[in-house]
């Protein structure tokens, strides 16, 4: 007995920004799982910046997708042949073999990229790509573990209506801070406050973003959420307060462009102000995914959390969910249904 999956591949690199001639759906055969393996349909898959960067052939910290070859990301699916005891037809899983609708693989190899068995009873399966998530640990990890984030900080986030800006901001304005976000559209910024951020802001339409920045935190920012770099880092640093941090979790306006631009021109003001700049990256925060979780489900029993997701169906429309992610025409976490 064979199985059909159809699967994206990266047909070419992008020069710059990527098109939808990047990707190529095929068709591929899919053996059911033998000893030590597990099959699994996947229900939903995630499209994430970080993706841009392994589009590029060049190695960083993620090997590069490989031209002709299927991408990865993380899924969310059910096993439908199990050949492992430690997995049961039917359990829900979260793991790395996105891009593709069926497949089989080893379950250590699995397991070694982040394979583990979800309870969808009171998280629905697909806030385990979002929210509960590796964009929600790399929103608690940025802000708490490298931000060093306290109770009355002020804080601000660029990308703040995207899934890993949006838990940012409710998870500091939850634990007492004053909350100022950064979004690419009004619509943006009214669900942004509709979620308790203190004041957002449209860098699109500002006539000046850093002092507009300046009006809604007169006292200096404590802790700067970097998620798109450029001109949303220069005014940040601007209105710094003294012995600021500043957590990089990713620079997005840069991921397309094909020649490098010029720095932010203000930074010797790291100096003047005592800054702390730090980037990161969340592989490197699993060992406080559980200690994230416990915290997340406290807050989300008491209503003052919320997940957000934008969502496109059918693998067919996989490369059109990625590409989404930069024209800024989504909120929250950027998804793909495959079921």
């Amino acid at each position: 007995m064979s199985l059909t999956s159809r699967n994206v591949n990266l047909k070419s690199i992008p020069d710059g920004m990527p098109t939808l001639d990047n990707f190529e759906i095929v068709n591929v055969d899919v053996v059911p799982a033998k000893d030590g393996e597990i099959t699994v349909r996947n229900h939903w898959m995630s499209v994430d910046p970080y993706m841009r960067g392994r589009m590029t052939g060049i190695k960083s910290y993620a090997d590069p997708f490989v031209v002709g070859e299927v991408m990865t990301g993380g899924a969310v699916g059910e096993i439908i042949h199990s050949g492992h005891p430690d997995f049961a037809v039917g359990d829900q899983v979260v793991h790395m073999n996105g891009w593709r609708e069926v497949f089989t693989d080893n379950v250590d190899t699995m397991k070694a990229m982040g394979l583990r068995k979800i309870d969808t009873r009171m998280i629905p399966a697909q806030a385990y790509l979002g929210i509960a998530g590796m964009p929600g640990l790399t929103a608690y990890a940025g802000l708490y573990k490298v931000g060093e984030f306290e109770p009355g900080n002020t804080v601000l986030v660029s990308g703040a209506a995207g899934a890993v800006g949006s838990v940012v901001c409710q998870l500091a304005k939850a634990d007492g801070g004053k909350v100022i976000g950064l979004a690419g559209s009004d619509d943006k910024c009214k669900w942004l406050e509709s979620h308790g951020v203190d004041s957002a802001i449209n860098y699109k339409t500002t006539e000046n973003l850093s002092k507009s920045i300046a009006k809604a935190a007169p006292n200096g920012i404590d802790v700067y959420f970097e998620n798109v770099g450029g001109a949303a880092l220069e005014a940040a640093i601007n209105n710094m307060a003294m012995f600021g941090r500043i957590a990089a979790c990713g620079m997005i306006s840069q991921y397309n462009n094909a020649a490098p631009e010029p720095g932010p021109s203000n930074l010797v003001n790291i100096v003047a102000k005592s800054l702390k700049i730090q980037g990161f990256i969340v592989t490197n925060y699993q060992n406080y995914a559980a200690e994230y979780v416990t915290k997340l489900g406290q807050l989300m029993a008491a209503g003052k959390i919320k997940s957000e997701e934008t969502i496109e169906d059918g693998i067919d429309n996989a490369g059109t969910a990625f590409l989404r992610l930069f024209s800024g025409d989504k909120q929250g976490k950027m998804l793909v249904k495959l079921t």
